[in-house]
């Protein structure tokens, strides 16, 4: 594996989202000095927060998966991470509803989830289910070493015994046709395969080695951080702070210093300068290369994940009327990746998740009230027509009655829109294509195809986050952040996992 060359003692990085800091602990933990820039006020990045009329916010990610994978940051730093931070297992850890009016609790308990499976399709579908459940184990078990978390040097890096094993079996083929073999029952399939969404590629077309991304939903399970998704990066700065990392809030970089094909200092936007022996970036590629000075050179054309809508809305409490994560499956299902990736526009029929974090954790809104994250897949900015000052609030608007009508009448009233945030929103946090998705799992983005984490020309820059290797989602940020560091300090051996949760619990 090819690390940076020369010294390593003083590692800046830049940004304090969770790729960022699961890089900075990694390299305290193997003894470098290590010191992070965030342009903003507190950490989190893409996992971000906002306090509004009492209601306390997370305005990223809501799905948290694979505790395992945050243990080892912890675990990098000495640290455990039921010192810092409280998890609790969320069971169901879905409710799916669809069109036809029939809805299925998602269950990670195999037990629990065939009967469920049984009642709702038939013993057949279940007994599938629990064949689909062993093949998404083997597959994870598969990519989690031999890709998902590991450096390649180049693409004859994947031949191994272990991608024999992966193509042998069907990880090159179709997700939902793999999916298929197992489940014929269209509504049961969807639990298996909507997570193509997350990778950015319809799931007829998407890789079956994508279907990790369900194992890590379905069968490892979905999780909630008391506090809130916030908690999840102040508990990996606080261990991160304690173990000797230096941060820096409130602090933008304006340029990199170089001299001949080393970073010698990071110049920040109060005048400061920084000395560094390597410096790992997590901004957005565009900026990234700005700061780098260079263009990246790639045969085809780089090719950016759909958006979303998301807005944050207080209601009246509704009790257990509604599960922590909802899915509402619209009737064009299919219909649906056609409008919002190849005809950039609105869905027709929308499907839509609605998080209810207040399940968990109730001090999140305001007594006798709750808390909803809307989320509604949209076009991108690059294929998109759609006129998003002119129409964001007004589509805001038809989501949430259209979350009502199908999950719970009336929801809308009196509720309080407190938030609404657009692909030209993301935009203007400097999100490529306006998608927080970042680049979509194509097979020329996928694995070594996927822009390096090392740069060409500059020997002590690494890369980390969505847009680099491994790609998008909570888990895999984490993972970047590891790959970062070992590439400047070489391969990094985990202590065995301890994870520890609150099980049990329901949220």
């Amino acid at each position: 594996m090819r690390t940076v060359p020369g010294a390593t003692d003083h590692v800046v990085v830049v940004g304090a989202g969770l790729a960022g800091l699961s890089t900075a602990m990694q390299l305290a933990g193997q003894g470098r000095s290590v010191t992070v820039v965030e342009r903003y006020d507190f950490p989190g990045g893409r996992v971000g927060q906002a306090d509004i009329r009492g209601y306390r916010i997370d305005t990223g990610a809501t799905v948290l998966t694979m505790p395992d994978i945050i243990e080892e940051a912890f675990d990098a730093v000495g640290a455990s991470m039921a010192d810092y931070l409280e998890l609790i297992k969320l069971d169901p850890a879905y409710r799916a509803s669809f069109a036809d009016g029939s809805h299925l609790d998602v269950h990670t308990d195999a037990e629990a989830m065939a009967e469920a499976i049984r009642q709702f399709a038939g013993p057949d579908q279940a007994a599938g289910y629990l064949r689909l459940r062993e093949w998404l184990t083997e597959l994870y078990t598969l990519e989690i070493e031999g890709f998902i978390g590991a450096n390649f040097s180049s693409p004859l890096s994947l031949l191994t015994p272990k991608l024999a094993r992966l193509a042998a079996i069907g990880g090159f083929r179709g997700w939902e046709k793999m999916v298929s073999r197992f489940i014929s029952d269209e509504r049961v399939q969807r639990i298996f395969t909507f997570q193509a969404l997350y990778a950015g590629v319809p799931p007829q077309h998407a890789l079956a080695a994508y279907a990790v991304i369900a194992y890590m939903d379905t069968v490892a399970g979905v999780y909630f951080p008391r506090g809130g998704m916030r908690a999840l990066p102040e508990a990996m700065a606080a261990a991160a702070a304690d173990a000797g990392v230096t941060f820096r809030y409130g602090t933008s970089v304006s340029k990199l210093e170089q001299s001949g094909s080393r970073v010698t200092a990071v110049c920040t936007d109060s005048g400061d300068r920084i000395a560094c022996d390597a410096v790992v970036l997590t901004t957005e590629l565009p900026l990234t290369y700005q700061l780098l000075g260079r263009t990246p050179r790639r045969p085809i054309k780089m090719r950016p994940a759909p958006s979303a809508v998301v807005m944050h809305v207080g209601v009246p409490s509704v009790g257990s009327a509604l599960q922590h994560h909802n899915i509402s499956f619209g009737g064009k299902w299919s219909q649906t990746f056609d409008e919002i990736i190849r005809d950039g526009v609105l869905m027709s029929d929308p499907s839509l998740l609605v998080t209810m974090p207040t399940a968990g954790d109730p001090t999140l809104a305001p007594p006798g009230r709750d808390l909803l994250y809307v989320l509604a897949p949209c076009p991108n900015l690059e294929v998109g027509k759609i006129n998003w000052s002119a129409e964001g609030d007004t589509y805001a608007r038809e989501m949430l009655a259209t979350a009502a009508q199908r999950l719970l009448p009336g929801l809308e009233h009196d509720a309080d829109i407190l938030d609404v945030v657009t692909p030209a929103d993301w935009a203007r946090q400097g999100m490529t294509a306006g998608t927080p998705f970042a680049l979509a799992h194509t097979f020329s983005q996928t694995g070594p195809f996927r822009p390096a984490n090392l740069v060409r020309g500059v020997d002590n820059a690494v890369l980390a986050g969505g847009s680099t290797v491994p790609g998008v989602g909570v888990p895999t940020a984490l993972l970047s952040g590891r790959l970062a560091a070992e590439r400047v300090t070489g391969t990094i051996e985990k202590s065995p996992r301890r994870t520890t949760i609150t099980t049990g619990a329901k949220a």
